[in-house]
This record gives structure tokens, C-alpha cells and sequence, in this order.
């Protein structure tokens, strides 16, 4: 028989289990949204630099040399960007995950428990 409070009980748990995980979910974003235009700003700026400096050199062996340099500056920040946003991204996804956990193990307890009832 459908129990009226026990379903309450559950349906007021799973909103709340919803409205926390989405305040995570939104936190998380917006760190990673804010990293993401920190960096953005920063490599433009380091763009616009590194323009003033080509700028201003004479010689063809300086050129490759700033050119050289900047490329690989620019390539070891974007991987170090790259994989401090992608660990963003893994906290994140554990974060959403842990609000689920307890309601997941109690789903998967109650089949088994059912099967011990009725045997």
C-alpha cells in the first residue's frame, strides 16, 4: 500500500539532494569560468607583449629566437592551464556525485533487502 509520508519524506529528500548538488554545480562553474577568463586575459596580454617586442627587433635570428621562446612559453602555460581545468573539472564531478552516494547505496540496499524478506 502507497505510504503518503514516506513518499513525502523521500520526494523532500530528493529536492533537497537536487537543490544542494546544483549549488555545487554552479560554484564549480563559476570557478572554472572565472579561471578560464583570468587565463584568457592573461594570454592576450602576453600576446600583445610579445607583438611590442617583434615589433622592435631588427634581425631575423632575433625574431626566431623571441618567436621560439614565446611559442614555448606559451604551449608550457597552456598545458599547465589545461590540466589545473580539467582537475576543476574532476572536483567538480565528484562534488556532484558525493550528494548522490548515500541515496544510491540505500536504492541498491533495498532490492537485496526485499529478496531476504520474501525468501
Amino acid at each position: 500500500m502507497l505510504n503518503f509520508e514516506e513518499t513525502n519524506k523521500k520526494s523532500k529528500e530528493a529536492v533537497d539532494t537536487f537543490v544542494k548538488n546544483y549549488a555545487t554545480l554552479a560554484k564549480g562553474m563559476q570557478a572554472i569560468a572565472a579561471e578560464t577568463a583570468d587565463y584568457s586575459k592573461k594570454s592576450f596580454e602576453d600576446g600583445l607583449a610579445h607583438f611590442e617586442k617583434l615589433s622592435g627587433v631588427k634581425s631575423v635570428e632575433a625574431v626566431l629566437e623571441l618567436q621560439t621562446s614565446y611559442v614555448k612559453a606559451s604551449y608550457e602555460g597552456f598545458v599547465a592551464e589545461a590540466t589545473k581545468i580539467s582537475e576543476m573539472y574532476a572536483d567538480l564531478a565528484k562534488g556532484a556525485y558525493k550528494s548522490y552516494e548515500a541515496p544510491v547505496a540505500a536504492a541498491a540496499k533495498a532490492p537485496a533487502s526485499a529478496a531476504k524478506a520474501a525468501a
